[in-house]
């Protein structure tokens, strides 16, 4: 496995974000197109029926991301709290923001506190996070 930093880090399943995204939203779009153009014929039920499947299908696919990512955002808060009260013997400050501290999670050991210290004076973006950690530690388990 390569190993992983800021340019490579994110990871897109390319048939599930590009692909069924896709076909999701045009289907949407075209099934619009078609309810107003049966609006008053005999098969306006149907082109209806069609673009509420295609919205429910649309609303299932961002669910279906948006579910787990919630679930790991949790784990990501409670395994860098214990590292860093394993660190510290402190708790994580309750100021750093989830996405600040799935930022932190990519910092080694010897770089993490002097950084969340930064972090909170600073309030640096989850980005800036990520761009100022010197020698990544890679995170090759997350959805």
């Amino acid at each position: 496995m390569t190993s992983q930093n800021f340019a490579n880090h994110k990871r897109t399943a390319a048939g599930f974000h590009y692909l069924l995204g896709g076909m999701l939203i045009v289907g949407l779009i075209v099934s619009m197109v078609n309810v107003v153009m049966q609006w008053q014929t005999t098969g306006f039920l149907s082109a209806l029926l069609i673009m509420l499947l295609f919205g429910c299908s649309l609303l299932m696919g961002l669910f279906a991301r948006m579910f787990p990512l919630k679930a790991q955002d949790r784990a990501i808060r409670a395994e860098e709290g214990l590292r860093y009260f394993i660190l510290t013997r402190q708790p994580l400050d309750n100021r750093l923001t989830i996405a600040q501290i799935a930022a932190l999670r990519f910092a080694p050991d010897d770089e993490l506190v002097p950084l969340i210290e930064r972090v909170l004076a600073e309030n640096l973006s989850a980005t800036d996070i990520k761009k100022t950690i010197k020698n990544w530690r890679a995170d090759h388990h997350r959805v």
